[in-house]
């Protein structure tokens, strides 16, 4: 389950509502938003204490990489053992300050210098050509990236294709709904994402995806995480879990 941390309270409560309902759920996954003063790895702390798996997101922009990785001692102390190192994107506040940092040159950087942490990349479907984000993928493995989460997906035949190529792989498969026409728009002109022809922005539609996602899932010994945003998760999830 990908969480947002918009505070410690509201984190706490959708943690406690995700244990209550959904126990198959074993891993919570957060962003590092900069709209929000909780970082990702603090949240992550939080919800270790419920969960036995926690991985923070790291945005490789924020890390300057002549020093060493700063956070090796929090996340220890936190009781996290996983990250996942995306790219992270540009601050529209530019009084904070980032780097030129990839998230394969973050990934060397953290397992040179803490090889026993679990650090998961990214997959992006609709970044650009498939053999693009395959070649990315391979320098990820490289660098030392052990499994990938993607972005959501909303076609199972691209699901279908995608698990083909990285056989062998261990990844998390991505859900989020999309209830509305602005939504779809969203995923449409920002993320190029693909949608099959019988898509309806409608809770049916999207539970009976987000189930046929996780048969898939179990079919092919993989793993998923849904990410509920701006919807309810309990009412969402209820008729998927």
């Amino acid at each position: 389950m990908e969480l947002v941390p918009r505070n410690t309270e509201t984190l706490g409560h959708e943690l406690e509502q995700v244990r209550a309902h959904f126990p198959a759920v074993d891993t919570i996954n957060i962003p590092d938003l900069l709209k929000f003063s909780l970082r990702s790895w603090e949240a992550c702390g939080q919800a270790r204490r419920l969960f036995p798996h926690a991985v923070p997101h790291l945005r490789a922009i924020d890390f300057d990489l002549r020093k060493p990785f700063p956070l090796t001692e929090n996340l220890a102390q936190l009781g996290i053992d996983s990250v996942l190192v995306i790219a992270g994107d540009h601050p529209l506040d530019m009084s904070r300050r980032v780097f030129r940092t990839s998230s394969v040159e973050l990934i060397r950087a953290i397992k040179a210098q803490s090889p026993e942490l679990k650090v998961y990349a990214g997959i992006d479907p609709y970044r650009t050509g498939i053999k693009t984000e395959l070649d990315y993928v391979k320098q990820k493995l490289e660098a030392g990236a052990a499994g990938f989460f993607t972005q959501p997906f909303f076609d199972l035949r691209l699901m279908e294709i995608y698990r083909d190529l990285l056989s062998g792989l261990e990844v998390f498969w991505g859900v989020s709904p999309v209830l509305s026409e602005r939504s779809k728009d969203y995923w449409d002109n920002l993320n190029n994402a693909i949608f099959p022809p019988d898509f309806a922005p409608t809770l049916e539609w999207n539970r009976r995806f987000a189930r046929q996602a996780l048969e898939f899932a179990q079919k092919t010994d993989s793993s998923l995480y849904f990410m509920p945003i701006r919807v309810d998760l309990v009412d969402y999830l209820g008729g998927i879990l």
